[in-house]
């Protein structure tokens, strides 16, 4: 009896897959200050397990397990194409999305010893949820593990009532196209209460008395009767039921007040996704699976296909981590960080150096690269 109680725990402990969070937010909200507080907070006898997908970052204030530096140059794909910071950054996240699937496989591993995986964003949170990459990296998750989006205000910023509701119809916007339980964070209250946050989507009423006092935008003189004023008070009211099961609390990134409460959220938010999302989320993944078993059939018929469209098809199949063999090419390397280099870059190991699956994935970022060596040690 005792040797089978042993076994189904060592099952579930093999089976069990971390809670994923996706870090998101306007540039200055706190989102990597939150994620390195985070870090820090033991649960079940471990700490979360750490992602950075900010590949124009200098550094990473916690220990990252995987870093997307590790992999692609920023600085030079912007070189190479002719880009700019933005379009760098999403240029670098759509080349390591092409392999995220092995990313996701390593998260499920990390799932027996680590409760949270913690997903940190670019700062420029349009890259991510408005870019395909970003999309494939929260359906990849979303369908292989439980996943929340974690939407990171600034309460400091927030306390005029027209920014608040354009914070408001962001996190929105946000939580219908990601389709997955949504938790909104007050950050920085160590400064400001994020009570009047709170008290603000509660209640239309109180919502509105500030609307007026501050004048709408356009003076106390206007009562709020501006176009911006009477903009902000109808999208109040369209957003009564967004509210409505809305969850949130306020923290600081810099003390860890409301950190407790903020993981009991994320459980209760976890517990919703095996209720609400993962009969749907199942679904998604069944349908990629029959749409990647007919694309491999296409290729065995021996179709001419370009290598273009062979990597295209790849990168497609990779969205859906099933039955893929561990890696650990994603894993950080601090030693790779070069303190010489004035711009805070990383120093690239030699292909040699890396595992196998490494050298592959480097030379296929070269080749669509198209990187110079210069400046770069060889």
């Amino acid at each position: 009896m005792a040797n089978s109680e042993t076994n189904s725990e060592a099952m579930e402990e093999e089976s069990r897959k971390p809670i994923c969070l996706i870090i998101l937010g306007m540039a200055g909200a706190g989102k990597t200050s939150f994620t390195r507080r985070l870090a820090g907070k033991v649960v079940d006898g471990s700490r979360p397990y750490l992602i950075n997908l900010d590949p124009a970052c200098r550094e990473v204030p916690y220990p990252a397990n995987i870093d997307i530096r590790d992999t692609v140059n920023y600085k030079e794909v912007m070189k190479q194409y002719g880009l700019g910071p933005n379009g760098g950054i999403v240029t670098a996240l759509n080349l390591f999305s092409t392999k995220f699937g092995q990313v996701v496989d390593l998260i499920e591993k990390a799932g027996k010893k680590h409760k949270y995986c913690v997903i940190d964003t670019p700062g420029q949170i349009e890259v991510f949820t408005w870019s395909a990459s970003g999309t494939i990296v929260s359906e990849t998750l979303a369908s292989a593990c439980p996943t929340v989006v974690v939407y990171v205000m600034d309460a400091v910023r927030s306390v005029a009532p027209v920014t608040f509701m354009s914070n408001m119809l962001y996190a929105c916007s946000i939580l219908y196209k990601t389709r997955l339980p949504f938790i909104i964070v007050m950050n920085k209250t160590d400064v400001v209460d994020s009570s009047y946050a709170v008290e603000w989507m509660r209640d239309f009423e109180a919502f509105q008395e500030a609307l007026d006092a501050e004048g709408g935008g356009g003076g106390e003189a206007e009562g709020g009767n501006t176009y911006i004023g009477n903009l902000t008070r109808s999208m109040a009211l369209a957003l009564d039921s967004f509210y409505a099961d809305l969850k949130c609390c306020g923290v600081s990134s810099h003390t860890g007040q409301g950190i407790d409460d903020f993981f009991k959220l994320v459980d209760e938010a976890a517990d919703e996704y095996e209720r609400e999302y993962k009969a749907d989320w199942l679904k998604m993944r069944k349908e990629k699976l029959e749409e990647q078993k007919k694309k491999e059939e296409e290729l065995k018929k021996g179709d001419a296909v370009t290598e273009d469209t062979v990597l295209h098809k790849k990168s497609l199949i990779d969205e859906v981590p099933i039955g893929r063999e561990m890696s650990d090419m994603y894993l950080k390397h601090p030693a790779n960080e070069s303190s010489s280099d004035e711009e805070g870059t990383e120093r690239e190991p030699e292909i040699d150096d890396r595992p196998q699956d490494v050298a592959m994935f480097q030379e296929f970022v070269r080749k669509h690269v198209k990187p110079n060596n210069t400046g770069h040690e060889t």
